[in-house]
């Protein structure tokens, strides 16, 4: 069985990218926490957006999924689910208030961990939340075509119990002891949960929502208001190749987790900026058609009504649709395509 020893990253030296990386997410990180202290009005529609688009999205992945309108009733509680998908959509949602209303509350142990994957299906008629795999498993990855490959094989059943445990050890440890940053250490732990594959099912929804309740006990709360699970959607082949490409001789204790490292820093760092973005477009005090107009100039290529509604949490969506008609009209921006297939460029 691997052996699992988190204080040798202390010794390990890593490129400028990753040191880059960090440096960058700390100045982010600081900068974040003054628009909370001074704008925290302006921060709650980004929350409520964030919730909806890591939900949609972290099960998307999985091939999860509803309409809109299903999902908006279910993630406001105004409907209750249909079918299994829809079960499984409602669980995800209850994972995520979990961890955004209690995360300085659940330490990183087994006992929590089952706790959480038990929850996350709570309107199941499974047997199997809340319990580690008693069936040897596989990762596989989704292609573009909708088949699968497998691209890891997972530790046995019997070995996993006492895996997470000491993964949940040693990550403590590193964190109190070894003086180690956390975002080297949470993508390392994100990883080996990955390659353990403790669960019989749900272990991506399980690592992304792990991913969130270790970045906000550690002081890095981006994730409650953008979605770091609608970036990995965005980037599903790059997340499925950096998790390949770091988990090559992972049994033998000899694999090298850089490109999943780089590859979460990453994300988290493109979360941070679209963050700032926001903020500053939902902060000032503009009419809607300037506040339309100021997020298609961050815009390159075509973009969406979505794109624009995102950026703009404050206007409604019939608004957006108005000022997006009234822009076409008056020459600033093209529409292309038609009915879901619509689009949009700014005209230089």
């Amino acid at each position: 069985m691997r052996i699992f020893d988190y204080s040798k990253i202390k010794d390990r030296q890593w490129d400028k990218e990753i040191i880059n990386y960090i440096g960058l997410i700390h100045e982010c990180k600081g900068r974040q926490q003054l628009y909370l202290a001074q704008k925290p009005d302006e921060l709650y529609r980004l929350v409520e957006i964030a919730k909806r688009q890591s939900t949609e999205a972290s099960n998307e992945i999985e091939g999860i999924r509803t309409t809109q309108a299903r999902l908006k009733q279910l993630i406001s509680d105004k409907t209750t689910p249909k079918n299994r998908d829809e079960k499984e959509i409602l669980g995800y949602r209850n994972v995520l208030n979990i961890i955004h209303e209690n995360y300085e509350y659940i330490p990183i142990r087994s006992n929590y961990i089952l706790q959480l994957h038990k929850e996350l299906y709570s309107f199941m008629d499974v047997s199997y939340g809340g319990k580690f795999k008693n069936t040897p498993n596989e990762i596989d990855a989704t292609l573009e075509d909708g088949s699968r490959v497998c691209i890891f094989k997972p530790l046995e059943p019997f070995e996993t119990p006492d895996a997470i445990r000491d993964i949940c050890d040693e990550y403590d440890k590193a964190i109190s002891n070894y003086d180690i940053d956390p975002l080297i250490v949470i993508p390392i732990f994100i990883h080996d949960f990955l390659c353990i594959h403790p669960f019989n099912d749900g272990n991506g929804r399980m690592s992304r929502l792990l991913t969130t309740l270790l970045l906000y006990r550690s002081g890095y709360v981006v994730g409650k208001y953008i979605s770091l699970e609608k970036k990995i959607q965005i980037t599903k082949n790059e997340y499925y190749n950096a998790l390949s490409s770091s988990s090559k001789n992972w049994m033998e204790e000899t694999n090298d987790e850089t490109p999943f490292i780089k590859y979460l820093l990453g994300t988290i760092l493109a979360a941070y900026r679209d963050f700032e973005e926001r903020v500053n477009l939902v902060s000032k005090k503009l009419t809607s058609k300037e506040m339309v107009v100021n997020a298609i100039n961050t815009k390159f290529g075509k973009f969406t009504k979505s794109d624009i509604l995102e950026l703009c949490p404050e206007i409604g969506r019939a608004t957006v649709e108005n000022v997006l008609k009234e822009l076409v009209e008056d020459g600033v921006i093209d529409r292309v395509g038609s009915g879901r297939s619509t689009a949009y460029l700014r005209k230089n």
